[in-house]
């Protein structure tokens, strides 16, 4: 039984709900309807309850029902091993703006809500993920950080402003001393992003190779590219100092490009089918999905041993592209995990080997009803 869970869900005005409410025990939740219906939409503002833009990244100012005067809300009642705790987001009103309370009173910043739960998600999106661009696996695997470290999607939102104002600065001919200036600033900003990418993925090879026989999902091997090809800093003050004076020499080809050609947003994750030798991108279909699915359930795991807090996962059309004996092995998988996973899809039978383990509700057009068992 997890100790902490999603014991009562409320939603104002968020996409296609005007309003709706769940009351939840700790089993895994069962999400059952229509393309459409709005089960993603449902745990989408889940997603909300941390840090980022949830699981569509999706701009602020876009998540009202349509018709409403645009602003929404999500709470939560998490139950811990310390007590319930009342969370919630939603639009303060300003232009791509949300707040966010916790027990009624207003948050410092949004990674207080990490305090309480961790969320990890997939959706069908995700399906490309390695054979798709490298953006993407960078976004995904700062995704991953960001549920260890809550500050680190902080961070690399910082870094790209910077980056941004230093193009600008370049394309605008600006003076030498500000661009020597917003270099030093990108420069602590991406040593500590790359040094929070490189752990986290050292600590997830390491439980990956302990534990991912228990998962019966294929084992993942990972590789950061490197930040620079003829060294490899170890240290934040000698990954600075190399950037400063790269970027420093590098102005001119860069205000060519138009673009900063070298930093912490143009490596790339790859990923190793473990058993076969072979990248992940290269691999069938139903491997890849295999892949992502053992990525994820062993990350929980990680995250579970480095801050005590199993993160609730929130799996989109997951059993849909599976065959029995997988989605047999993730359902036993989640219970070994011990948290609340929500689940959707559009064939209840999918879902049938759960049996008692699942509570199941029935979403049909912004609506929500037990369907029991």
């Amino acid at each position: 039984m997890p100790d902490r869970y999603i014991s009562r869900l409320r939603l104002s005005a968020f996409r296609n709900y005007t309003s709706a409410a769940l009351d939840l025990d700790p089993r895994h939740v069962v999400l059952v309807g229509e393309n459409g219906a709005g089960k993603t939409n449902l745990i989408e503002a889940i997603s909300l309850l941390s840090p980022g833009r949830g699981l569509r990244r999706a701009a602020f100012e876009t998540l009202a029902l349509s018709g409403s005067d645009g602003i929404w809300a999500v709470a939560a009642t998490i139950e811990t091993p310390f007590g319930p705790a009342d969370i919630g987001t939603g639009a303060t009103g300003d232009a791509g703006g949300r707040r966010v309370r916790i027990n009624g009173a207003n948050a410092r910043s949004v990674e207080e809500m990490s305090d309480y739960l961790r969320i990890l998600w997939l959706t069908p999106a995700m399906d490309g993920l390695f054979s798709g661009p490298a953006s993407d696996r960078r976004r995904f695997l700062d995704r991953l950080v960001t549920t260890l470290i809550p500050g680190h999607s902080a961070a690399v939102n910082d870094f790209d402003k910077a980056m941004r104002q230093r193009n600008r600065l370049l394309d605008e001919g600006g003076d030498p001393a500000w661009l020597s200036a917003i270099e030093a600033q990108m420069a602590e900003i991406a040593s500590a992003v790359h040094f929070a990418r490189t752990d986290s993925l050292g600590h997830l090879q390491a439980v990956m190779t302990a534990n991912v026989a228990d998962t019966g999902f294929p084992e993942a091997l990972f590789d950061l590219s490197p930040l620079f090809e003829d060294f490899a800093p170890e240290t934040s003050s000698a990954l600075e100092a190399g950037l400063i004076a790269r970027w420093r020499d590098a102005r001119a080809l860069d205000r060519a490009a138009g673009r900063t050609t070298l930093g912490p947003h143009r490596v790339d994750l790859a990923v190793t089918h473990g058993g076969k030798a072979m990248p992940a991108g290269l691999c069938s279909t139903g491997e890849q999905k295999a892949l992502l699915i053992g990525l994820v359930l062993i990350h929980a795991r990680l995250v579970q041993q480095m801050t005590g807090i199993t993160p609730i996962l929130l799996l989109d059309e997951i059993a849909a592209h599976l065959d029995p004996r997988r989605r047999a092995a993730l359902f036993d998988a989640l219970e070994r995990l011990e948290t609340q996973c929500w689940m959707t899809g559009t064939d209840p039978v999918l879902f049938d080997e759960l049996g008692a383990r699942a509570q199941r509700f029935s979403v049909s057009e912004g609506h929500v009803a037990p369907l029991g068992g």
